[in-house]
């Protein structure tokens, strides 16, 4: 009787314990499900979040694109307008209407032509008039030129030697200055003939053009007159 109910007794140990475990299965496997539920619900929430994010910046992306291409359409208007209007100034300053009708020439009134160039010397006789050597090169770019560039010599004939009205004051500015030792056009371009003038000091200097006496170095802070040059009419 007692080995019988040693038996039953195991058996039912061993089925208790077999019920405990497939509880506990099931419990981790329903923990399991809870964490990766969660998990996928945390994503979901943070996805949403970037993707709403990611809308927003869209949107913004999408109005700045907008801003900039109203931008650009009102520039090409302005342009547009610019060169229309700068088209017609240059048909009024090198084609002046006489009696309904329009004779154009190469320089507009005023300036000396030269070898496809044109020169001018603003006329100046009160000191107060004259310019340092950057004040001169801005007034020659309101003018749409800027001091003269010298090449050749037959252009610093013209720049040296043409007439121009003298007043008081004969000393010329032109676009030559010294950066770094060397004399430097206003284009870029570097002296080519260092026999027009004396060679460039360590420290800052600017040519002047002497009526009949050739160029020399002062300082760019002086107050003279000034040559502007631009390209003549292109027909």
């Amino acid at each position: 009787v007692k080995v019988g109910n040693q038996t039953t007794e195991q058996h039912a140990d061993a089925n208790g314990k077999k019920f405990a475990l497939k509880n506990v299965s099931k419990l981790h496997l329903h923990l399991s499900l809870i964490v990766v539920t969660a998990v996928i619900s945390e994503n979901n929430t943070r996805l949403n979040a970037e993707n709403w994010n990611l809308t927003m910046q869209n949107q913004e992306l999408e109005k700045d694109k907008n801003n900039l291409t109203e931008q650009i359409q009102n520039m090409e208007t302005s342009w547009n307008e610019l060169n229309t209007s700068r088209a017609q100034w240059t048909i009024d300053a090198y084609c002046p209407e006489n009696r309904g009708k329009r004779q154009c020439e190469l320089c507009q009134d005023g300036w000396l032509e030269f070898k496809f160039n044109c020169y001018t010397s603003p006329y100046a006789i009160a000191y107060d008039e004259l310019r340092t050597w950057e004040e001169a090169q801005e007034d020659c770019r309101r003018m749409n030129s800027h001091l003269a560039v010298v090449v050749t010599e037959a252009q610093k004939n013209v720049v040296t030697r043409y007439r121009w009205p003298k007043g008081t004051f004969n000393q010329y500015w032109i676009g030559l200055r010294a950066e770094n030792k060397k004399w430097k056009w206003v284009d870029g371009t570097d002296l080519t003939e260092s026999s027009w003038i004396q060679q460039p000091p360590p420290y800052s200097r600017c040519a002047v053009s002497v009526s009949d006496g050739g160029w020399k170095a002062v300082s760019c802070n002086e107050k003279n007159r000034w040559i502007c040059q631009k390209k003549a009419l292109s027909v």
